[in-house]
């Protein structure tokens, strides 16, 4: 886990991403998607970190699949810090993030409040 490079602002875990070895974040060009990314735009105009901080509840962007909007609520909740240290915890037990390409042990539901209890501890 690379906890500095923390949370992207749809609440994807850039920490846990091994997906693109170039990308510095969010707030980087160096983001393969920043000048499509809804959610990207859409909290820099707001002016806010990320999704996350936001009041809405809305699905944009990447909040249409269930691991970012579940991560932005267990956000919301409980914080950014929660977050970062239950994922943490839950790759020391095996837990992936990414197994197959992007997808990974937080893809597998279809039901957000499982995903969070999930995230909190690290069971299904």
């Amino acid at each position: 886990m690379k906890r500095e490079f923390g949370i992207a602002r749809c609440g994807l875990a850039c920490c846990l991403c091994s997906e693109n070895v170039k990308c510095n974040g969010c707030d980087s060009d160096s983001c393969p998607d920043c000048a499509r990314c809804e959610n990207r735009k859409c909290s820099m105009e707001k002016e806010i970190s990320g999704c996350y901080v936001c009041k809405t509840d809305c699905k944009k962007g990447l909040l249409d699949k269930i691991k970012p909007y579940g991560f932005t609520l267990f956000i919301k909740r409980y914080g950014i810090e929660s977050l970062l240290g239950c994922l943490e915890e839950n790759e020391k037990k095996g837990i992936l993030y990414h197994r197959e390409g992007i997808i990974g042990d937080y893809d597998d539901f279809d039901d957000v409040e499982k995903l969070i209890t999930f995230i909190k501890t690290g069971k299904r």
